[in-house]
């Protein structure tokens, strides 16, 4: 919970399209969009994330970062709906490789502006 706290602070102080999660994040949004682009990054559909098929899409995914990305494979909380703070109704669990296509994307296209200043 930690992460979630810290990052929400971080996007709700400033700019978020500026913010860099990694050191390749233009290789991951470029990937994430290209092997998922029937995710809505704005409102997450769990079944995008949680259904056997998306489960192991995602497991060949993330595995391509495990010796480029720290923690790649690390527990991490996702918000649901960009616009919202991390509630019990607003978030899911994840990898973290799933928390940084998803926010990268999120942050490129300024969905994050929402919650800016909250």
């Amino acid at each position: 919970m930690h992460h979630a706290e810290t990052y929400f602070k971080l996007i709700s102080s400033f700019d978020a399209s500026k913010l860099r999660l990694t050191n390749i994040d233009d290789e991951i949004l470029k990937d994430f969009e290209e092997n998922f682009p029937e995710i809505d990054v704005l409102h997450l559909d769990e079944k995008h994330f949680k259904s056997p098929e998306a489960k192991e899409k995602w497991r060949t995914w993330i595995n391509k970062y495990e010796k480029r990305v720290n923690e790649f494979n690390f527990g991490s909380l996702i918000r649901i709906d960009a616009r919202d703070d991390y509630t019990e109704q607003n978030t899911m669990f994840g990898v973290r490789m799933q928390f940084y296509a998803v926010e990268i994307a999120r942050n490129r296209k300024g969905l994050n502006a929402a919650v800016h200043g909250q």
